[in-house]
């Protein structure tokens, strides 16, 4: 299965690694482990563009080749790599531009997913999409699969992208596997965590302005069903003024799945264009059902969603309406285990 991917690269000499429009700490890890892997393994040293419509959050500029992701889309490629989601509604920024999407459906392209959600990208592509913890940690998999070379700025770059996707080490998602995985690549890279994790805590330092804002987060959140669902609205003008310094849903979603009695916890923006996106996450696995309702997707304790024309009133309906149905159908299965 792997070797597909090895294939896909042989007979490339311009690559561009395509991110979806909500840059994480998973995707942009992945992008540029693979910037460092293809260079290092690749017989015809193919040139490589890594793409994200949308720039880079400056809570993830830990990440030290960061500013080499670029906002124009590079038509030169002739092949295409798309990490860390397989979902339209993710790349829905880059696809509405026809011309974009003309590009794919006659370019080769390749998916590297880890997401359960459905595939449901509009132009043809190979895939490799596999249920892990994180994309990168699929990356490393096709790595020691295929008896690839790897050096320090690739181990680096997958042990930064695994532990952001599973908070740590400490989310669900992670298996003793995982654990492997990063021993390994902190050996094979001379790592060392602590280390890492000293400049990733030194870019997440937050300002006094967004401390503020974050205190203002809290006193917005919302809870309903006794406390068990706690949400928080997210406006256009506080994602214009303060999405470039800290993502909000990065300061708040914690803070609400850490909460006493709180069971799902969902931070909801709105857009001028009608857009609206959310971000779940749960303490027990029915986070990826309810991002399902509005046709997104996800983890079973973490997922999100984009959809249109709703109000942030009538996502609260919803969520009240669904998070016990789906809670209780959760006993239900559990009790007949």
């Amino acid at each position: 299965m792997y070797k597909s991917f090895v294939d896909f690269l042989k007979d490339k000499h311009k690559i561009c690694i395509i991110q979806a429009e909500n840059p994480d700490g998973d995707s942009l890890g992945s992008a540029i482990a693979l910037d460092y892997l293809i260079s290092l393994n690749a017989n015809n040293s193919p040139e490589i563009s890594l793409y994200c419509p949308v720039d880079i959050p400056k809570y993830l500029h830990y990440f030290s080749d960061w500013s080499r992701v670029e906002n124009e889309f590079d038509w030169r490629a002739d092949g295409y790599i798309i990490v860390d989601t397989a979902a339209e509604v993710l790349l829905s920024k880059l696809l509405e531009d026809s011309a974009i999407q003309n590009k794919l459906n006659t370019t080769p392209t390749f998916v590297l997913d880890h997401h359960e959600t459905e595939d449901n990208l509009p132009f043809p592509h190979e895939k490799i999409i596999e249920p892990l913890p994180a994309c990168c940690d699929l990356i490393y998999k096709i790595i020691v699969s295929e008896n690839l070379k790897l050096d320090r700025d690739i181990a680096k770059n997958l042990i930064y992208g695994i532990l952001s996707d599973t908070l740590g080490l400490t989310s669900s998602s992670s298996t003793p596997d995982t654990f492997r995985d990063i021993a390994n690549l902190l050996e094979k890279g001379n790592l060392d965590i602590a280390t890492l994790e000293e400049a990733r805590r030194e870019f997440s330092k937050k300002s006094p302005r967004i401390l503020d804002y974050k205190a203002d987060l809290i006193k917005k959140i919302d809870y309903s069903l006794d406390g068990i669902l706690a949400t928080v609205h997210i406006t256009w003008e506080e994602i214009r003024e303060f999405s470039d310094e800290y993502n909000p849903n990065v300061l708040i979603l914690e803070e609400l799945r850490l909460t006493e009695g709180v069971e799902v916890a969902v931070a909801v923006k709105t857009y001028p264009d009608g857009k609206v996106t959310g971000k779940i996450r749960t303490s027990k696995p029915i986070a990826d059902q309810i991002a399902g309702y509005y046709g997104g997707g996800g983890h079973p304790f973490a997922a999100g969603f984009r959809t249109y024309d709703i109000s942030y009133e009538d996502i609260i309906r919803d969520l009240v309406k669904i998070t016990p149905e789906l809670l209780n159908s959760l006993e239900t299965e559990e009790n007949h285990a």
